[in-house]
């Protein structure tokens, strides 16, 4: 990456304001601070498609909580928006740069400040790398859950701001449940301290909570205090193919109903099989319709897969191949998390759909995504987090194919309309950013899309922070 503290402009490329330049250059280190227009644009947008992304006069990316409360008073003094990133994985367009903007990227403050066995806390700056973590507490006995797909990339800190899942969040649950307190920067520059170190605390409203999935649009998190959990076990997987999706649903349903408590309970349809085959060659069944993957991590895990085989064979189940230990388990998971880069592969661009409707509606989801990609003449392959109804539908299709790109649109749309019908949400974890503004006010309301406005005006009076992203 090249940093210049110059300004430098291209044709048809703005130069930036140098009262702002000037300004944020004050109070910033000179490497701190990016203008060259060719830098600057590698930051304008994350890994969404159809997310329309403007171009930043700068970008800034701080070391301290003074730093970045010196580009908030800056932006306010000056009126300028910022747009806050971290690792730029995202897929809704939530980190996507508005026009003179300033791109204020935490990647910089990455320390972990504390992990405390006895409290079961880490204290943790935003850019922290959610695999960075997960194996630093690790050496202290520690086990933090969150596990995004992008875990290896991802910061704490943009997992924050769309209040991330993962693949353990069947038990162990997603972002929101592990984040217990936040210093945040306002958008005026003051730093407001939110929630506690405690194990328990009731004290005022919850403002961490509503921190937590609000995409950078009420303030910028700099620090997190975040709950561990004591390491499991190791854990072991079983595969269970199916001759249709409604059965493999129905295995689910079994396996929740019947008070089971796997770790991991991953689907994967035949297209998204067939795209992981052709991308890594992992001889995965092609013939079947569904595989599921179903964990433990329990003292006895081979007794429990036992078990749930025998609820996969009662819904259907052609084949039910248990793990015998941690490598083989370790290769199940392999080729549930190439699921999505799979995808990508059929056509070279995706748009990965993040609707989660209640379990017992499941099937209806997949079942109704076929016939979508049969109307549309598209290949969508669906690997879902099934124990909790998060399914990620993924629209494969040609970018450079205007029709193909229109059709893959409004494919993306009817699915967010039929999570909708069925009683789901069109975000389980991915968040709404650009991508899903016009769904998100859909599922509010106007009422509930009122009282929302409402909290953002309360924290960002001059709609600075992040505009033009949720509403």
């Amino acid at each position: 990456m090249i940093m210049s503290s110059g300004t430098h402009s291209t044709p048809g490329t703005p130069a930036p304001d140098p009262g702002l330049i000037d300004r944020l250059r004050a109070g910033l280190p000179a490497d701190a601070l990016l203008t060259d227009p060719d830098v600057t644009a590698s930051y304008a947008n994350d890994m969404a498609s159809f997310c329309a992304a403007g171009t930043p006069a700068v970008v800034v990316l701080p070391r301290t909580v003074e730093q970045v409360q010196h580009v908030m008073r800056t932006a306010t003094e000056l009126r300028v928006p910022v747009v806050p990133q971290g690792a730029r994985t995202g897929l809704s367009g939530a980190a996507n740069a508005s026009d003179g903007c300033v791109v204020l990227s935490l990647v910089k403050m990455d320390r972990i400040i504390e992990i405390s066995p006895v409290d079961r806390i880490a204290v943790v700056e935003p850019g922290v790398v959610n695999a960075a973590l997960s194996r630093a507490v690790g050496e202290h006995g520690l086990y933090y859950p969150p596990d995004p797909s992008s875990w290896e990339t991802c910061t704490i800190g943009g997992n924050i701001g769309t209040a991330s899942g993962g693949l353990c969040c069947v038990k162990y649950g997603v972002t929101a449940e592990y984040v217990l307190g936040l210093d945040v920067v306002l958008a005026d520059g003051r730093l407001m301290s939110t929630g506690r170190r405690t194990a328990k605390g009731v004290a005022g409203y919850d403002l961490t909570r509503l921190f937590v999935g609000s995409e950078g649009s009420l303030g910028i998190v700099v620090r997190a205090i975040l709950a561990l959990k004591p390491q499991p076990p190791q854990q072991l997987v079983l595969a269970a193919e199916f001759g249709s999706t409604a059965a493999a649903c129905d295995a689910v349903c079994r396996i929740m109903e019947g008070g089971h408590g796997p770790s991991l309970l991953e689907l994967m349809d035949r297209t998204t099989i067939r795209a992981v085959n052709a991308l890594a060659h992992m001889g995965l069944p092609e013939t079947t319709e569904a595989l599921l993957l179903a964990a433990f991590d329990t003292p006895d895990p081979a007794a429990d897969l036992v078990a749930v085989g025998a609820l996969c064979e009662a819904a259907g189940a052609t084949q039910v191949v248990p793990a015998e230990d941690a490598a083989e388990s370790e290769l199940l998971l392999q080729a549930r998390r190439l699921s999505l880069t799979a995808l990508e592969a059929v056509k070279g661009t995706t748009m990965i759909d993040d609707v989660c409707v209640p379990r017992s509606r499941l099937a209806d989801m997949l079942d109704g995504t076929e016939r979508i990609a049969d109307k549309y003449g598209l290949t969508i392959g669906v690997c879902a987090h099934a124990g909790d109804g998060n399914t990620h539908p993924t629209v494969c299709f040609d970018a450079a194919d205007p029709d193909e790109s229109r059709r893959a649109r409004e494919s993306f749309d009817e699915i967010m309309a039929l999570g909708l019908e069925l009683g789901g949400t069109i975000t389980g974890e991915h968040g709404v950013g650009v991508l899903k503004k016009e769904w998100l006010a859909r599922e509010l309301g106007p009422v509930g899309l009122e009282m929302q406005r409402a909290v953002k005006a309360a924290f960002d009076p001059h709609h600075l922070l992040n505009p033009g992203k949720l509403f």
